[in-house]
């Protein structure tokens, strides 16, 4: 019966025995997400990186698609839990995983803020203040600047405790 079953490379061999794999044209799902890697000069670029390293995901029937020929494959190091009975994956956890990689990719492809733009406290001892935002620096903060006793102030916080207010 085809399903998934978790596949252990070798290590950083992911992409390879993905690749391999896909010309035994067997269907396989390495699960990535995003991070942003920022330099010491302030810049920001995006990278993808492997969820979970060394591991890879491939659809296969055992009584088709010899057990073997996967274990043979460059990149592959062994079937997990593949001993006298093969361990399927749930289908269930596949999906809740492509899911939640969309949901991940969406929110990366969101727009950046922008000097100017209202945002609101989402965390921390503002939490539901509303602020201006007013620049992003290179070191995993930004600067926005609230009304608070009467006063203007200026204020470092982390991106991850303000959200954009949509007018």
């Amino acid at each position: 019966m085809k399903a998934w079953y978790l596949i252990y490379c070798k290590p950083r061999n992911e992409v390879r025995a993905q690749q391999n794999l896909s010309m035994q044209n067997l269907e396989t799902y390495l699960p990535k997400y995003r991070k942003q890697v920022k330099s010491s000069g302030g810049t920001v670029s995006v990278s993808e990186s492997v969820l979970f390293p060394n591991y890879l995901f491939v659809l296969f029937d055992p009584e088709v698609t010899s057990v073997r020929s996967i274990h043979a494959t460059r990149g592959v190091s062994r079937i997990v839990g593949c001993s006298e009975q093969m361990t399927p994956i749930d289908d269930a956890l596949i999906r809740a995983l492509k899911r939640k990689e969309l949901q991940v990719e969406k929110l990366a492809s969101e727009r950046p803020l922008v000097a100017g733009e209202r945002v609101k406290f989402c965390a921390g001892p503002f939490s539901d203040l509303e602020a201006i935002f007013l620049e992003s620096d290179g070191n995993k903060r930004c600067q926005v600047l609230f009304e608070f006793m009467g006063q203007q102030k200026q204020l470092d916080v982390e991106p991850s405790s303000i959200v954009r207010i949509c007018a």
